[in-house]
């Protein structure tokens, strides 16, 4: 940095959903004061003035995550709009990088004789998994699922997204979903981990997981923060001058507490 620069960080799993935070440890070299709060979500958000110069920030964790899948969310009905609670009406609008009233047109034609349910949010991930490639460096800060439809290319944030639009453009709760993905049950990647994102859609009662870009029920997702869209749970956010440098992400089992559970299962 080449001024005193503020900044907020988001990737301290939230408390309330399936894992459970074990240990974790979060330092900045050089040392500098950490505010700490929750969003208008309820996101654990960190806040900090960097100083000017070179900035390292390493966060690890142990969390305890259920050894199962997502739960199966295709059999759940579609709510009618009367019937979403009004705390949640505002998930059906466009937002900053989800223009669902630009795609409703397209939305209403690709799924409108889908089954109202749990089927027409599967619906909509099979086709953005399908009809968009997942590439790195084919996106930017700007980019709107509008232009991810048109370029038919992005990263899971934009895969996300479009999914996302579809699903409010058809009066569909939908909110965008950041955090840390391991490669529990599936062949690792051969590109280098990174941030994962997916979504959740509110149908019957409750808020269902559905991950366009793996287009997979997966085990061990620890979810970091909940908006709108990428926007309201960027990992990072600068409120002056900063040059990124790099970004190293793992989530991987910890062997000690596998072997822990092995004996203890053993032993049972």
């Amino acid at each position: 940095m080449s001024a005193p620069t503020v900044a907020t960080v988001q990737v301290r799993p939230r408390s309330d959903s399936t894992h459970q935070l074990v240990t974790e440890a979060w330092t900045t070299q050089p040392p500098v004061p950490i505010d700490e709060y929750s969003d208008f979500y309820g996101n654990p958000v960190k806040r900090l003035v960097m100083p000017a110069g070179p900035l390292t920030l390493r966060y690890d964790a142990v969390v305890s995550a259920p050894d199962e899948p997502d739960l199966d969310g295709s059999a759940a009905p579609q709510v009618p709009v009367d019937d979403i609670p009004g705390e949640l009406l505002h998930f059906t609008l466009p937002s900053r990088y989800c223009l669902s009233d630009q795609l409703m047109g397209m939305a209403w034609e690709l799924f409108g004789q889908t089954d109202p349910s749990g089927a027409r949010v599967q619906a909509v991930c099979d086709w953005v998994h399908d009809n968009i490639t997942f590439q790195y460096g084919t996106s930017n800060p700007l980019t709107t699922a509008v232009d991810v439809l048109e370029q038919r290319k992005g990263v899971c944030r934009d895969l996300a997204h479009l999914a996302i639009t579809f699903c409010r453009a058809l009066n569909i709760p939908a909110r965008y979903v950041f955090g840390y993905l391991p490669d529990l049950y599936v062949p690792p990647p051969d590109s280098p981990m990174d941030f994962a994102a997916w979504m959740e859609v509110y149908l019957g009662d409750r808020w269902w997981t559905f991950d366009p870009r793996n287009n997979a029920r997966r085990v061990g997702r620890v979810l970091i923060g909940r908006g709108r869209d990428a926007l309201d749970v960027a990992m990072l956010t600068t409120f002056g001058p900063a040059t990124f440098k790099s970004m190293v992400v793992w989530a991987d089992r910890d062997k000690e507490s596998a072997e822990r559970a092995q004996g203890a299962a053993m032993e049972s």
